[in-house]
């Protein structure tokens, strides 16, 4: 064979062997792209279909964490208190629920309406028999709710004797809208209806019209609702002022559509939601989610921390107010990416899970003992420290080694809690603080349960009123308060209020009010 020949199957060979890498190079990429798409898949399968709560009982984290012991590299020397070993072995601990206590089957507070039932022979000849006692049931009846007129008469006088003289008429008690048929009654009802019991102004109209034959339009309703909202304005900025008022607030917004007029579609606005532990929360409505919004959100004076996720709004917010504020991150949030990977990697993902677990561990046990500041940030340092500075040299032992692809969701987890670690740190530091979001997030549920019987606001304006009414309502509702007498009292007393008199009028002193004079609840 000749040299031309030989270098030319040489050629050749190279060119196929060059061919045949590129082809092997596009079908691991391939393969990674359908295994990215197949997590994606899954993870929206499991959204839609499966169960929302990411709660793992003691028995599937075993499942998730049964290969950590199984031959394979370290994961780096372990410095803290607790070794993988005993972290696996340690027994787990569940504590049992605490019996409910019996209650009667009828509530005793309940009016009494007795009907005394006599034998026939009894009633044809009563003096022929002695009463000896008596059996009695109990059953629980009800009575559906009713509308009536409240007419209010105000007679004219005029003195005896005095024929040309002006007529003596008592004044009209102020109202909320002059000339209107709504009283506070009415208007409490259809706030309550819509807002706690999820039921929209048109529901309402067939359920008022169809049940008790009165008529009341929903547009009707509708500029009734936005009246009750300004009369209420001054209650929501008043719990609104509360909540900053001690250097520490959670936020979090959640979307909602609204109709925009002249398009007949419907644009994508935000509820954000601002809330102080133990305390009080205010909702805010904007048609945006941009950091801008937080400004006007925010009170200029606030300097303190406020807990969110790592949306990147929050970062620009805090930048622009110069240090005065800085971000707490959720424990939550970065539990959830590990979560929704536990199927991709049950082996890392479980080791993740089994950390955190002993973090929530300790919070459930310092929230059933009533911690205070103090006593957290020591226990903190103490218990969840190491187990954090253990996740931490793991997590970034994965990220150097390139374990995982970053656009896998046991990657993009891993970037995530890495990215927001020095915020997570903070709860160490402060005791004030939770680990995670998840009071604010509760604080939606309300809101969320709402929007998928109305679907949609009506404009931008009914999203700022709604933000009005779900807070005052919310306020009631951690107070456990009805709202619909605290609403129908405060109607009543608002048109004779001044302003110096809002502090009384709000769900807090309401209660306390009831509760130094418990005969005027009964009134």
């Amino acid at each position: 064979m000749s040299d031309a020949r030989e270098d030319e199957l040489l050629r050749q060979l190279a060119a196929e062997k060059a061919q045949a890498d590129h082809l092997r190079k596009q079908l691991a990429q391939a393969k990674a792209e359908i295994s990215l798409l197949q997590q994606k898949l899954d993870a929206l399968a499991r959204r839609l279909f499966g169960k929302k709560s990411e709660q793992l009982n003691p028995q599937q984290l075993q499942l998730l964490f049964q290969e950590l012991h199984t031959p394979g590299p370290a994961l780096g020397k372990e410095s803290g208190p607790q070794s993988n070993e005993a972290l696996s072995a340690r027994p787990v601990r569940t504590s049992a629920k605490a019996p409910r206590p019996k209650t009667p089957r009828v509530p005793e507070h309940l009016p009494v309406i007795e009907e005394v039932i006599d034998p026939e022979p009894v009633k044809s000849a009563p003096q022929d028999w002695r009463r000896i006692g008596e059996e009695v049931s109990e059953r629980l009846d009800y009575e559906p709710a009713r509308f009536l007129c409240r007419r209010t008469v105000r007679p004219k006088y005029v003195r005896r004797g005095e024929v040309d003289a002006v007529p003596v008429v008592a004044a009209l008690p102020e109202s909320l809208l002059e000339k209107s048929l709504v009283t506070p009654g009415l208007l409490a009802q259809i706030l309550v209806g819509k807002y706690c019991d999820h039921l929209p102004l048109y529901r309402q109209e067939s359920i008022y019209w169809t049940r008790h034959q009165v008529w009341l339009p929903r547009q009707t309703m509708a500029l009734w609702v936005g009246m009750a909202a300004d009369w209420l304005r001054l209650i929501y900025e008043e719990i609104g002022s509360l909540v900053f008022a001690a250097g520490y607030a959670q936020v979090d917004e959640t979307p909602i559509r609204y109709l925009s007029p002249g398009h007949g579609k419907t644009k994508l606005g935000y509820l954000w939601t601002c809330h102080r532990p133990g305390a009080d929360v205010i909702y805010h409505w904007r048609t945006s989610r941009a950091a801008a919004c937080l400004e006007e959100i925010i009170p200029a004076q606030f300097n303190g921390t406020l807990q969110c996720d790592g949306y990147t709004a929050y970062d620009a917010f805090a930048r622009g107010r110069g240090g005065e504020i800085q971000l707490a991150g959720c424990w939550a949030h970065a539990r959830r990416g590990f979560y929704e990977a536990r199927d991709q990697a049950p082996k890392q993902a479980g080791l993740v899970l089994h950390l955190l677990q002993n973090l929530y561990r300790s919070e459930k046990r310092l929230r059933e003992t009533r911690a205070g500041p103090k006593l957290r940030k020591l226990a903190r340092q103490y218990e969840s420290r190491p187990v954090i500075e253990r996740l931490h040299r793991t997590l970034l032992f994965w990220k150097n080694k390139r374990r995982f692809l970053p656009k896998s969701a046991m990657g993009k987890a891993i970037d995530y809690a890495l990215g927001q670690w020095s915020s997570l740190l903070l709860c160490l530091e402060d005791g004030r603080l939770e680990v995670d979001n998840n009071l604010v997030e509760n604080c939606i549920r309300p809101t969320a349960v709402g929007k998928k019987n109305w679907l949609f606001i009506g404009d931008a304006d009914a999203g700022d009123r709604s933000a009005v009414i779900y807070t005052v309502i919310e306020s009631c509702r951690r107070r456990g308060i009805n709202p619909y007498e605290y609403l129908r009292d405060v109607f009543t007393r608002l048109p004779n209020s001044t302003n110096w008199q809002i502090k009384e009028l709000t769900p807090a002193a309401w209660a306390k009010a009831q509760t130094v004079h418990p005969l005027k609840r009964a009134a």
